[in-house]
């Protein structure tokens, strides 16, 4: 493996429709409800998969200078952890990816509101500045957050609650208390991710990191599993209980064979056996987001 073909793999692109789902059921509930200018919503998916991607390289270079990514991993080797790229390499990266997320972030911003220089847009900028932070901090650093059991706060609120809301902010200009709850209900599978991540990493960071996973134990992280997918359903049942009445909003239903079959892999293996119920998680939440967002669009047509 060259070193393009190892900087595409430390990117971990398998997680990006994770990162994008969120963004796309706000932005699709946006749609439903106003207005929205096609080239803002663009843009606003694609500061996202940035931001995603400096947060996957940020994460593989804090694992390996902690020394928490070793040949026992029960994850996939990436491009430094698996010897092709340098510290220099992923700095590199990571830079490139850090001017990505501002560019990009000032744009979306500069074309849903017109201007930078008002209150609004610069408040969504001052969000996105903490965005950039919060990427990159979860494993570097000297006291990364993902090392203190901090992570699935950070995946609630980013990947949940900021990707929904802000989105949909971005593309309306205007929020409503009701969108916690979609939020949430990502969050909360967004959480599911992370914490099978977690799990079937539990041998290896134990030695130098604090996981969720690791202060429960297996038998009761998988327990934790469970609630956090229940608790990402009701949120969204929730919602459309609160909206005006119709199937088209239930829509999302459809993919409940998938989290049945997730939470059945989760609790049936273990170790490194786990690793295909992460990329059917994520799959399965992208699933979820798109199939809500386009419930509510589908409803007006």
């Amino acid at each position: 493996m060259g070193k393009f073909q190892a900087s595409v793999a430390s990117m971990r692109l398998r997680t990006l429709p994770l990162s994008t789902g969120g963004v796309l059921l706000g932005i699709l509930l946006a749609v439903a409800d106003f207005k929205v200018d096609v080239w803002a919503a663009v843009l606003v998916v694609v500061t996202t998969v940035c931001l995603q991607i400096l947060s996957n390289l940020s994460n593989e270079l804090g694992d390996v200078l902690h020394g928490t990514d070793t040949p026992d991993r029960q994850g996939p080797q990436y491009g430094l952890n698996g010897g092709v790229l340098t510290v220099s390499d992923m700095k590199l990266l990571i830079g490139i990816f850090v001017v990505l997320c501002i560019v990009s972030g000032t744009a979306m911003t500069w074309r849903s509101f017109g201007t930078l220089l008002d209150m609004t847009p610069l408040l969504v900028l001052l969000l996105g500045g903490f965005a950039i932070l919060g990427a990159m901090r979860y494993t570097l650093g000297r006291n990364p957050y993902g090392y203190r059991g901090l992570g699935d706060f950070y995946v609630f609120v980013f990947f949940g609650i900021v990707a929904v809301c802000g989105a949909y902010f971005v593309c309306a200009h205007t929020l409503y208390w009701r969108l916690l709850l979609p939020g949430a209900a990502v969050g909360f599978l967004s959480m599911g991710v992370l914490n099978v991540n977690n799990i079937r990493d539990m041998k290896t960071d134990a030695a130098n990191r604090f996981t969720v996973a690791i202060r429960l134990g297996e038998h009761r992280a998988k327990i934790y599993q469970t609630v956090l997918v229940v608790l990402g359903w009701a949120c969204m049942a929730v919602y459309c209980l609160l909206r005006i009445p119709d199937l088209w909003h239930w829509l999302w239903v459809l993919t409940l064979p998938l989290f049945i079959l997730h939470l059945k892999g989760v609790w049936q293996r273990h170790d490194r056996a786990l690793d295909p119920m992460l990329p059917l998680l994520v799959m399965s939440t992208f699933l979820f987001c798109l199939l809500a967002g386009l419930g509510f669009v589908i409803y007006l047509l």
